[in-house]
């Protein structure tokens, strides 16, 4: 298993470890590990590669996938309607805002795991080329998310004080 140093982009990734520790944090939402192994391809990756793929409740995770992508997906689960959410198979699909709450959603989930927090995700994000309008996802977050944020409470993901609710979106 690569050291977090032998990355390229220098991102977190999803080491036996992290996926316990994953699994834990999941859990109350009905998201299961499932591990894949090294140089095995990744079932329900949208993207391919070392990405997390999602099929059904099931996140497929290998050890050098990064965690942000571990709870990107997670949290296209979690914020996807019911109706999606049955027949999930790769693609979250979603709209605008979804997504911008799931990106919202990864970073609050990282104060919840050991040694990552808010900071870190945010680190990850710019290191893999997620982009943002205004550079940067601490940016992004600080000064520019507050419809995310909103969007997020107004489907009772996360509380008024951005905390989630441990509970996925009901309609």
């Amino acid at each position: 298993m690569p050291a977090v140093s032998d990355d390229p982009t220098n991102v977190l990734n999803c080491t036996s470890l992290r996926q316990q520790q994953l699994s834990t944090l999941l859990n109350p939402y009905g998201i299961k590990i499932k591990p894949v192994a090294d140089n095995e391809s990744i079932p329900g990756s949208f993207f391919g590669e070392r990405e997390a793929g999602l099929v059904g409740n099931t996140l497929y995770l290998r050890n050098d996938t990064p965690v942000h992508s571990a709870l990107h997906e997670s949290g296209h689960y979690i914020c996807m309607d019911p109706a999606r959410r049955i027949k999930l198979d790769t693609d979250a699909e979603g709209d605008y805002d979804e997504e911008n709450g799931v990106c919202y959603l990864q970073i609050l989930l990282a104060d919840h795991l050991p040694n990552i927090g808010k900071e870190r995700m945010m680190t990850d994000m710019d290191s893999w080329g997620y982009t943002f309008r205004l550079g940067s996802a601490k940016a992004w977050f600080k000064n520019d998310a507050a419809d995310a944020k909103q969007w997020l409470i107004n489907h009772n993901i996360i509380n008024i004080q951005q905390q989630p609710t441990w509970q996925y979106r009901k309609n």
